[in-house]
């Protein structure tokens, strides 16, 4: 993959297999991406796309881009363009493009080779018929009473199929194979069909059409595909596959599965993003809220964190679900860098600073705190101010360090002021506040070396630039959409996943000529979040989307009980809990904590977890730890620290009072290995 997260690289089976084979001077590298152009591409092709091209690109070969284009009642143009637009964009170009539709004739051929070998068959029963001979995991499938048609009348039959003579579900060609084997996919699959749809390349030149599990291995053979890297939902479709190309003695492409990508609070299929776009319940395939690739790049995701994402989160053979937060931390990582700060106020509440003069100032404000190159800004000052209202309280709590009556709060590279007068509408709602400023402190420092902890952003009300924001949530509501008993997905979207502030008030910076463009269209809005500039936006008003917050959002925190003894637990609350053996590769005193050690470890996932332990006092060297295998508990949600994501926790005792060890497996040759569920 063309960018690597140097934290911790994840591990790639495929990768592993394919050195395997170039020091055995076995295979070139072939790949190829085989998308249906019957939808957008999402997050989970993303990972589809980083391997295939991946790893062509590493290994020197080539990958094509090919459009399984065999269902013509689903496929669509727009699909085709927006497939090679987002491909583009995430970084990669192919070899060669081609469609499966490109070798219709060939397909054919190969077909009525089958027929004249006795391996498949035309079968007039009805699809009705066709599904109840198949039989089920439980029944043995029973002989179509066509089944054992002569080749001759095979041929004549399949002949008139494409000349158009029968109508639909009229007949099929079916592969000839195994009717007792348990996997259903060789119980005589299907072939062909009669479809009278026209095709967007074909027209109507055809009115029979393969399905994908024929075309597919055979477009892979006609390319000269070495490795046909799939999901593992195809696994049980390589049986299918191998048979194809065997029998129809063609090139000897290769299939090889790996873990799809799963994400919270995400659903990953096409059928079910098409049902949201055409129910209304997003405003189309690139609503920001969405996972396809056009609407990430609309809500300002980068190509770059993107590809990390893929890179940190590896190819395994076994699937997992990534919490979506570790796609957004790595996100929040790309944008630090990249992004120049500006100020923006949300929700405008109106300072006017009594004592300073009517004169506007003009501040040097750096564009970006870490990287000088981002060059400066110049920010007006004057006497009349905008500050979000959620800056404010009336009557402040305790740890409240922000304004409030008589307090006194920073105002970002300018100045400190105390807030003297509260002024409310007849509602009793705060719509100004008066304040007062210490001209000492210009540039924000008190001269006289007082404390004051709270910084805020803020804009001048006269040069202000009024734009719209949107601020994007996540579009489900629940951790694992449509797996709730009873449910339907659509029943567990998110109602609050966007608002809409028509009136924030921007700083003049972003309407200077080429200031936005210059930034790629993306800023960190100081203390708000990272945003981008939406289509949507006119010449006299631009709209702003969220892209992702400064951190995750925090939960309310529970309110504390008495304590109490341990409750007892059912058998059933601890089979909740998944513990999972886990080796050690990497372990290090995290420099800015006392107390925590940073371990890498590997659960046999095809990528290592961060888990953060607060056991440094007990391992003075952390190094002894690497190579042990230890318990985690995998499926505790992953937590947000100040110095990266924690993904688990490993398992420790100890008496109260003594050290605490961390539990290990002895290193036997018998020992279980990463990934192993602990029972």
């Amino acid at each position: 993959m063309t960018s690597k997260d140097t934290t911790g690289d994840a591990g790639n089976f495929v990768r592993e297999l394919i050195v395997a084979d170039q020091a055995a001077g076995k295979r070139k590298v072939a790949t190829r991406f085989p998308p249906e152009p019957n939808g957008y591409l999402h997050i989970g092709h993303a990972k589809a796309i980083c391997v295939d091209f991946g790893l062509a690109q590493e290994f020197g070969g080539t990958c094509n881009l090919r459009f399984d284009d065999t269902n013509p009642t689903t496929e669509d143009v727009e699909y085709v363009d927006a497939i090679q637009e987002d491909i583009r964009w995430l970084g990669f170009n192919w070899s060669n493009l081609h469609y499966a539709s490109d070798y219709f004739e060939q397909l054919y051929q190969l077909a009525v080779k089958l027929i004249k070998k006795g391996k498949a068959y035309v079968d007039s029963l009805s699809e009705e018929e066709i599904r109840e001979y198949r039989g089920d995991f439980y029944k043995k499938g029973k002989p179509s009473p066509y089944r054992e048609r002569s080749v001759d009348e095979n041929l004549d039959l399949f002949a008139r199929m494409r000349k158009g003579e029968f109508p639909e579900g009229a007949h099929v060609l079916r592969a000839k194979i195994d009717l007792e084997t348990q996997n259903m996919n060789m119980r005589d699959p299907l072939l062909y069909r009669i479809r009278y749809a026209p095709h967007h390349r074909t027209g109507k030149t055809w009115c029979i059409y393969p399905m994908y599990d024929y075309a597919h291995p055979l477009s892979d053979a006609i390319e000269e595909i070495t490795y046909s890297i799939c999901t593992l939902e195809f696994e049980s479709h390589r049986p299918l596959y191998d048979w194809a190309i065997r029998e129809t003695e063609v090139f000897p492409s290769r299939q090889i599965e790996f873990a799809r990508l799963n994400l919270t609070y995400t659903v990953m299929s096409k059928r079910l993003l098409l049902q949201m776009v055409n129910k209304g319940l997003v405003s189309g395939w690139d609503d920001p809220r969405m996972p396809t690739l056009a609407g990430m790049r609309r809500r300002g995701f980068t190509p770059e964190a993107i590809r990390a994402f893929c890179e940190r989160i590896g190819v395994a053979k076994t699937d997992s679900m990534i919490d979506v937060g570790l796609l957004e931390h790595g996100l929040r990582e790309d944008l630090n860098r990249r992004c120049p700060r500006v100020m923006a106020v949300l929700h405008p509440l109106k300072v006017v600073i009594d004592n300073f003069p009517e004169e506007v100032r003009h501040l040097d404000a750096p564009l970006h705190p870490e990287d000088p190159a981002h060059g400066s800004r110049k920010v007006p000052f004057s006497r009349v101010l905008y500050v979000d209202r959620d800056d404010f309280r009336e009557d402040p709590p305790k740890d409240w360090f922000r304004l409030a009556p008589e307090r006194e709060v920073r105002l970002r590279y300018a100045c400190l002021i105390r807030c003297t007068e509260v002024i409310k509408d007849a509602k009793g709602a705060v719509v100004e506040l008066h304040c007062t400023w210490d001209p000492a402190s210009w540039g924000g420092s008190a001269p006289d070396g007082r404390k004051v902890l709270g910084t805020l952003h803020w804009v001048s009300a006269a040069h202000a630039v009024p734009a719209e924001v949107r601020l994007y949530d996540r579009l489900f509501a629940v951790e694992n959409p449509g797996t709730t008993e009873g449910k339907s997905f659509l029943e567990e979207m998110n109602p609050h996943s966007v608002e809409v502030i028509p009136s924030a008030q921007m700083e003049p910076y972003l309407a200077e000529d080429g200031a936005v463009e210059k930034a790629g269209g993306r800023f960190q809005f100081e203390r708000v979040g990272y945003f981008c500039v939406d289509r949507d936006s006119t010449p006299a008003k631009r709209v702003w989307n969220r892209t992702v917050g400064l951190k995750p959002a925090a939960k309310a925190a529970p309110i504390a009980a008495p304590a109490a003894p341990p409750a007892e637990i059912g058998i059933d609350d601890l089979g909740r809990i998944d513990l999972r053996v886990g080796i050690v590769r990497e372990a290090a005193n995290v420099p800015e904590a006392q107390k925590l050690i940073r371990l890498m470890v590997d659960l046999g996932e095809g990528r290592l977890r961060q888990i953060f332990t607060g056991l440094r006092a007990y391992y003075p060297d952390p190094a002894v730890l690497v190579g042990q295998r230890v318990v985690v508990v995998a499926n505790l949600k992953p937590r947000q620290m100040k110095f990266g994501l924690s993904e688990g926790m490993v398992l420790a005792g100890g008496a109260e009072g003594a050290a605490h060890k961390i539990v290990t497996f002895a290193d036997a040759e018998d020992a279980p290995k990463p990934g192993d569920k602990i029972t």
